[in-house]
């Protein structure tokens, strides 16, 4: 299984380009995501994950996220590699979104659901898969 969920915060506001084949919208982004824990008398660190939305979801992000701006995302993570123009070859490791959310309250006070009741009931204000929630009631295990 390869999924990942995340939360943290836009490093830059997603950069938008369109694939030569078929004109496909491809939104990249980064996310500044906290680590769990503190060591004392240290700063809290973050690790920078690279974000790539598709289509809907990449026009999604690129109208509606900023810089800055906490936001939740579901994904997989994908490897890919190429040769430069040297022949050099690179790696990169990135989450491709399935799903993205806003974590932020809304700048008028109005609450937003947050990326965190993502284990509850799914939050709004996003654009990704539907699912139904069910309580644990309902589960044969």
């Amino acid at each position: 299984m390869n999924k990942v969920i995340l939360m943290g915060r836009l490093t830059r506001d997603p950069e938008v380009r369109y694939t030569q084949t078929n004109n496909t919208l491809v939104a990249s982004f980064s996310l500044a995501v906290n680590r769990r824990f503190v060591r004392p008398g240290e700063e809290r660190q973050a690790d920078f994950i690279n974000i790539v939305a598709w289509s809907k979801l990449g026009e999604f992000c690129s109208k509606y996220f900023k810089k800055g701006q906490q936001v939740g995302v579901i994904g997989r993570i994908q490897t890919r590699t190429w040769d430069d123009d040297q022949g050099q070859k690179h790696y990169i490791t990135e989450v491709v979104a399935e799903e993205a959310y806003f974590a932020d309250s809304k700048r008028d006070g109005e609450a937003n659901a947050s990326f965190e009741n993502t284990f509850g009931s799914m939050p709004t204000g996003g654009v990704g898969s539907e699912f139904e929630t069910t309580s644990s009631d309902d589960l044969p295990f």
